[in-house]
């Protein structure tokens, strides 16, 4: 079973001259419930397809299963997605021993930027940089599926 480990916080400071690399991404649905999330994703010239489940109470470890599909059927799928998109631009940081990816959101969304770092598990430490604010992991409200 796959499992993401992952905390997100909002940015609040300069980042971009950090990042080695950035990727436009688009996002549909084509479910979202308390149960699942199943998502296409366009990003560069590769696509993926990702379920994810919920975490259990108490934990922000969930299942989330991703995989390559090809960029066409992608495109195909995503007619069928649920109405809305999400859009954005994704830069990549290694900040110590770990990436943080950030998420600068367009659309709807816009100004609106936010951070993620995977571990290896819950316990598992890691510097946090002065340009990271809030944390949000857990709050609904900055789940991606959600803000569609």
């Amino acid at each position: 079973m796959g499992k993401e480990t992952e905390r997100k916080f909002l940015v609040t400071g300069r980042f971009r001259h950090l990042a080695s690399g950035k990727q436009h991404i688009l996002q549909g649905y084509l479910a979202v419930d308390p149960e699942r999330t199943v998502r296409i994703r366009l990003a560069g010239k590769k696509a993926f397809l990702t379920i994810k489940s919920p975490a259990k109470e108490g934990s922000f470890t969930r299942g989330e299963w991703e995989y390559e599909i090809p960029r066409t059927d992608a495109e195909e799928i995503m007619k069928i997605c649920l109405p809305r998109r999400i859009e954005k631009t994704r830069y990549r940081i290694l900040h110590g021993r770990h990436v943080i990816e950030v998420d600068e959101f367009h659309g709807e969304h816009i100004g609106l930027v936010m951070a993620e770092v995977e571990l290896a598990c819950e316990e598992e430490e890691f510097e946090k940089p002065e340009w990271l604010g809030e944390e949000v992991t857990g709050d609904p409200r900055y789940y991606n599926a959600n803000m569609i």
